[in-house]
């Protein structure tokens, strides 16, 4: 289950690599510009993932006790519903994107940048929330394998396609937008015709039949996914604005892009484990249906153990070469190589801790219990990482920016060990 997600997760964080390192070869204010777009991208996630956990945990559970009815209604009704909301945020947005772009935090030499970025994004905003709904649909029932090739075709044709756009045909930001846009048009279309497949839930119009009782289930499995996305959003606008604020006078593009660099690495790095997690998810979901609580236990353990080795890798890699990795996106700017350096290193030390709360959030998700799993994921990015944002830089200025991620990440560890403890000794009494 694990290997076909890690593929799409990486490949998908590869091309929010890859723009930012084609578009650093322009100019700092247009990665600043694509970094200030994130929280937008953000915000897509949040619905998409949403939509797309919340039927797919239920869709899983449906299956392992053989209702396959049920799962078919629900599974339409988490597809059309991001679609129909992507349709009105897209239509808002589109004719607002200089007042988008001040919101989310971009300073005055960026808002161009910004919003040359936003635009082809915005336009495909329904497209990609219900692919990310549609993948997650198909990773949750079983079929990973095609989700996993609908995602990574995407990826690969918008690597393919940014030089293209970008350098080719001269349309610097606007190019890696537009390249991103086509490129989730085409993972949309390869993801919905994988619910056509024999073996995968039927995505059909007739099932749309949307109830209180539907989304009330889509909103127990999706909600801790929601609220991480949601406070995802707001720790990107916030990360934007105080990376400004307490940026070196006259260097406010290069702090906002050190940051974006920096995120867009740790990204990539995370998205191993969180591609490695997902792959636990359905087993955990079939086997708690089941009731095989053995089984469930026994793949979270060896879920966290795995992702927290990996994280240790990473982390000694990132904590060496830092400075080289950054200059990777921007060579030229000697502040922004300066500021992601730091702000890498502070996020490395801290990373490791990462496996063990991913893990179980996401075992809290797939047996249905909503509280811990929603406060275990909304810590990291936000009961923790949004006040550290705003009280570390009081006292420390920019060093307190490059800080937060790291403490948020501390502090999220030990509200999960406790939680781990728990549930460790609630599945070993239910084997029982």
């Amino acid at each position: 289950m694990a290997v076909p997600t890690i593929i799409a997760m990486v490949t998908t964080a590869l091309y929010n690599v890859v723009d930012a390192a084609f578009i650093g070869r322009l100019s700092t204010e247009g990665t600043a510009g694509i970094g200030i777009s994130f929280a937008y991208m953000t915000f897509i996630q949040a619905l998409g993932f949403f939509f797309g956990h919340g039927s797919g945990n239920y869709i899983s559970r449906a299956l392992g006790a053989k209702d396959l009815s049920s799962a078919s209604v629900v599974a339409s009704v988490g597809f059309f519903t991001p679609f129909l909301l992507g349709i009105a945020a897209a239509v808002v947005c589109l004719f607002n994107l200089g007042g988008l772009s001040t919101l989310l935090g971009a300073p005055a030499d960026v808002v161009p940048y910004a919003n040359d970025y936003l635009r082809y994004i915005v336009l495909a905003t329904p497209f990609m929330m219900s692919a990310l709904t549609l993948n997650n649909q198909l990773r949750l029932q079983g079929n990973a394998q095609f989700g996993m090739v609908g995602i990574v075709s995407g990826s690969i044709l918008n690597i393919v396609l940014d030089p293209i756009f970008i350098f080719g045909l001269d349309m610097g930001v606007s190019g890696a937008s537009l390249a991103t846009a086509i490129s989730q048009l085409c993972s949309w279309g390869l993801l919905l015709y994988g619910t056509f497949r024999p073996q995968s839930v039927h995505i059909r119009v007739a099932d749309f039949r949307p109830t209180p009782r539907v989304y009330y289930e889509i909103l127990r499995g999706g909600l801790p996914s929601l609220f991480r996305q949601v406070f995802n959003c707001a720790a990107a606008v916030l990360l934007n604005y105080s990376a400004a604020s307490y940026a070196p006078p006259g260097y406010e593009a290069s702090a906002v892009a050190a940051f974006a660099v920096v995120t867009r690495i740790m990204m990539f790095s995370f998205s191993v484990v969180l591609g490695f997690c997902q792959g636990f998810q359905p087993v955990c979901g079939f086997n708690y249906g089941a009731r095989l609580y053995g089984r469930v236990r026994e793949s979270w353990l060896f879920a966290t153990w795995v992702a927290t080795a990996f994280l240790l890798f990473i982390s000694a890699l990132g904590m060496i070469f830092a400075p080289q990795i950054v200059a990777l996106f921007r060579a030229e700017d000697p502040v922004l190589i300066e500021i992601g350096a730091a702000t890498l290193r502070w996020q490395c030390a801290a990373f490791p801790l990462a496996g063990l709360f991913t893990a179980t959030g996401m075992l809290f998700q797939n047996i249905r219990m909503t509280v811990p799993a929603t406060l275990l994921s909304v810590c990291r990015n936000g009961l923790f990482f949004l006040p550290a944002l705003v009280l570390l830089p009081l006292r420390y200025g920019m060093g307190g920016v490059q800080m937060a991620q790291a403490v948020a990440d501390a502090l999220t560890f030990l509200l999960a060990v406790p939680y781990a403890v728990w549930i460790n000794r609630r599945l070993r009494c239910d084997m029982r």
